[in-house]
């Protein structure tokens, strides 16, 4: 199950700080007062541009998830800009930003072990206009074993039955606002009550480079909801801040699961199916994701899942 919680951008006057995650807190105590005054104002963007569409000097505000950072993107012509009813939607000539447009869909559909594949997504907007300008990703919702769901996926989980999926896959955005609900102990404990004995989710966990205090606290809740085991992967990313996204990854207890070696390996899927072939994924980079840095390991290890690796 794919979902994007979008970030909706507040209006003038709203306490941003509310909504706020306790990493973003601590980032904003830290940012000089001119500046996190201005932060909502930033928190559904990661790009900045060199002048204002007036003509006047457009200045960066820091986002409270990446402090001290910013993210310019050279944008060539807008191609479509709106607003619905959960965020901004902006596509540009060189950049998609946000979800909903069908790559999950995609990638799962490569694997004909798959019976039925289920997605809940919130935007319906995202998926028009991802459909319009990205068909060579849009093109998974045309896999006839896809079931669109028009939704929050919270809700859509509190009314799924009682081991209901194999799997379940949150591709969310970061935890701030309507998001943040999708890194908290409920919304796992109804993930865990969806997923059969021995399933599967796999989650969006932020970068390691910047949130090691917000990873400790999704694995601490992970460890408590899921019996089985529960991991730490992440891999490159050059377009996201710090250049570098994580993955939860975590099975319910039950038939154990050897996260890092795949019972269908990639290569034996056939690419033409997918009308794409694959640049960055494989075998190898899979089992390489879960290797942490010391730092990480240090941070992180006393709240993951010991793993084993098969000597062949």
């Amino acid at each position: 199950m794919d979902h994007q919680m979008g970030l909706k951008r507040e209006e003038t006057g709203v306490d941003a700080s509310k909504e706020l995650p306790p990493c973003c807190l601590k980032a904003m105590a830290a940012l000089p007062e001119s500046e996190s005054k201005c932060i909502n104002t930033v928190v559904t963007g990661w790009f900045s541009e060199p002048q204002s569409f007036s003509g006047e000097s457009c200045k960066y505000f820091n986002n409270p998830m990446w402090p001290g950072e910013a993210h310019s993107l050279k944008v060539e012509k807008i191609l479509f800009k709106g607003k619905s009813d959960y965020q901004e939607i902006l596509v540009f000539e060189v950049l998609v930003v946000g979800g909903g447009d069908g790559g999950v869909l995609r990638e799962i559909s490569r694997h004909s072990s798959v019976e039925r594949i289920d997605i809940c997504e919130i935007d319906k907007m995202v998926i028009d206009v991802c459909e319009k300008y990205f068909p060579y990703l849009s093109l998974g919702f045309e896999d006839p074993r896809v079931s669109l769901h028009v939704g929050d996926a919270a809700k859509f989980l509190r009314e799924a039955s009682e081991g209901m999926y194999d799997a379940i896959i949150v591709d969310s955005s970061d935890p701030i606002g309507p998001a943040q609900e999708l890194v908290e102990r409920p919304f796992f404990e109804t993930i865990a009550r969806a997923l059969r004995p021995g399933g599967v989710l796999c989650t969006m966990a932020e970068s390691m480079w910047l949130h090691t205090h917000l990873i400790q606290d999704m694995l601490s809740i992970c460890r408590a909801t899921f019996k089985g085991s529960v991991h730490y992967a992440w891999t490159s990313v050059p377009t996201y801040p710090s250049g570098s996204i994580g993955f939860m990854i975590c099975s319910t207890d039950g038939p154990p699961v050897d996260f890092l070696n795949p019972v269908n390996p990639i290569e034996k899927q056939d690419a033409r199916k997918s009308q794409r072939e694959l640049k960055f994924y494989n075998t190898e980079m899979h089992k390489a994701a879960f290797a942490l840095p010391s730092f990480a390991k240090k941070e992180l290890n006393k709240f993951l899942t010991p793993q084993t690796v098969k000597v062949i």
